[in-house]
C-alpha cells in the first residue's frame, strides 16, 4: 500500500465520518383534511343498521421486541376504551347508521360489528387494524389505516376541532358507508336486522327461539323461519332488548365521561410523546450513523496499522483506529440519550394514569359503582336480565 492510497482512505473515511455524522432525515407530512361522508341518497330508517363499535384490542401482543421500551402498556389499555368511542361517535354524527354504541362485549347483539386492534400510537403515528362483520356471521372486510401527523395537528386552534387523528376515524367511517352502499342490498339489511333480533331471543329463550335461525359450518346464521308478530314470547324479549339497549345507552354515558376527561391530559401527553418519538427517532438515527461511520474508520485505520508504509502510515491508521473508537462510543452514548427519552415517555403514561379514576353510573333504581372493568359490570346486568326474563315467564 503506497502512502498516496493509505492518505487517499484516510481522507475518504474522515469525509464520510463528517458526511453522515451531519446528516438529518427530514419527514414530510400531510395535513390534509378528510371529512366524513354523508350518503347522498336519503335512507329509509327501517333500514338503518345498527353499529356496535368493541372496546378495541390494545395490540399488546402485538408490540415488535424492539418497540417495548417505546409502548406504555396502561396508556395503550387507556386508549383502547378512548378510541371506540371516537369512532362510534364519528359514526354516530356522519347520520348513516342508527343506533352506534360502543360495546363492552359481544354478548349484545348488533346488526353490524366493529373491531379495531391498535398497532400503533405515539403520538406522532397511529395504525388500526380493524375488522368489520355482521350478525349473520359474515366478514365485511379487515383493513390497516396508518396516519403520520405533524405539530400542526397539536395547535390549540386544531385540537379544539377534533382529534389530532381524526382523519383515520372519518377514513374508517367512509370505507364503512361505501361498502354498504356497494356490496349490501335493502333485502340483506333487512335480513340482518332479522338475524340480529333472532339471535338475541335465541340467547335467552333457546328452547322457544332456537329453532328459528340455522348456523352453517361456515358459522353463517339465516333465518329458518319467523314467529308471528303477535307472538308473546316474541314481544316479551323485544321489551327485554329494549332494557339491554338502555342499559348499553347508560354504559355510553360511562365511556363519554371517561373520554371527556382523559382528553386533556391524553392530549397533552400525546403532544409531548410525539416531541418524544420524533426526538428518541433521531438519537437513534444518529447512534446508527456513529456506529457505522465509526466501524468504517476503525477497519480503515487498521489497514494502515498493518501496513508496511512506515511510521507516517501507522500513525495515521492509529488515529484512524481512535477516531473510529470514540465514534462507536458516541454511538452509545446517544443510544443512552434514546433511554432517556424513553424514559420520559413512562413517566408521562405514570402521569396519566392517576387522573383516570373508576366512575359512578346512575340507572334508574340502583347506582353502580365502575371499579371494575366495564365488561364485568355488564356481564353482571346480563345475569339481571335473564332473572327478569325468568320472573316475568315463571321460568319458561
Amino acid at each position: 500500500m503506497t502512502m498516496l492510497t493509505i492518505r487517499n482512505s484516510m481522507t475518504l473515511i474522515v469525509m464520510s465520518m463528517l458526511v453522515l455524522t451531519g446528516c438529518a432525515t427530514t419527514s414530510v407530512k400531510s395535513t390534509e383534511f378528510v371529512p366524513v361522508v354523508q350518503s347522498s341518497t336519503p335512507f329509509d330508517e327501517s333500514l338503518l343498521l345498527d353499529v356496535g363499535v368493541m372496546v378495541f384490542d390494545p395490540g399488546l401482543d402485538e408490540v415488535a421486541r424492539g418497540d417495548l421500551d417505546r409502548t406504555n402498556f396502561e396508556i395503550r389499555r387507556a386508549e383502547s376504551r378512548y378510541a371506540p368511542y371516537l369512532m362510534a361517535d364519528t359514526l354516530q354524527r356522519s347520520g348513516n347508521w342508527g343506533a352506534v354504541r360502543v360495546l363492552p362485549s359481544q354478548s349484545s347483539v348488533m346488526d353490524v360489528f366493529l373491531e379495531g386492534q391498535i398497532l400503533l400510537s405515539d403520538g406522532e403515528g397511529m395504525i388500526v387494524k380493524v375488522t368489520v362483520t355482521d350478525s349473520t356471521g359474515r366478514e365485511w372486510y379487515t383493513r390497516e389505516y396508518e396516519e403520520h401527523i405533524s405539530q400542526y395537528n397539536y395547535e390549540q386552534t386544531q385540537r379544539q376541532l377534533h382529534d389530532p387523528f381524526q382523519v383515520i376515524y372519518n377514513t374508517i367511517a367512509n370505507d364503512l358507508l361505501a361498502y354498504v352502499e356497494n356490496n349490501v342490498s335493502d333485502d340483506q339489511v333487512r335480513n340482518i336486522r332479522t338475524v340480529s333480533e333472532l339471535k338475541f331471543a335465541a340467547n335467552f329463550a333457546p328452547d322457544i327461539f332456537g329453532s328459528y335461525v340455522t348456523t352453517n359450518n361456515r358459522g353463517i346464521t339465516s333465518v329458518a323461519r319467523l314467529p308471528a308478530e303477535n307472538d308473546p314470547s316474541l314481544r316479551r324479549l323485544r321489551d327485554i332488548r329494549e332494557r339491554d339497549n338502555l342499559f348499553v345507552d347508560t354504559v355510553q354515558d360511562y365511556y363519554a365521561t371517561y373520554t371527556r376527561e382523559m382528553r386533556g391530559p391524553y392530549d397533552a401527553w400525546r403532544e409531548q410523546s410525539y416531541h418524544e418519538t420524533m426526538a428518541l427517532d433521531e438519537a437513534e438515527r444518529s447512534a446508527r450513523r456513529r456506529f457505522i461511520t465509526g466501524a468504517a474508520a476503525i477497519v480503515g485505520g487498521i489497514a494502515a496499522v498493518g501496513s508496511n508504509n512506515g511510521a507516517a502510515a501507522q500513525t495515521a491508521g492509529i488515529v484512524g483506529v481512535g477516531a473510529g473508537a470514540y465514534l462507536v462510543r458516541s454511538g452509545f452514548d446517544r443510544t443512552a440519550e434514546a433511554r432517556m427519552h424513553i424514559a420520559a415517555l413512562q413517566e408521562l403514561g405514570e402521569s396519566l394514569q392517576s387522573e383516570i379514576a373508576p366512575k359512578v353510573i346512575e340507572l334508574d333504581d340502583r347506582t353502580i359503582m365502575l371499579t371494575g372493568t366495564v365488561e364485568e359490570q355488564y356481564e353482571q346486568w346480563r345475569d339481571i336480565l335473564m332473572e327478569i326474563y325468568l320472573t316475568e315467564t315463571g321460568g319458561v
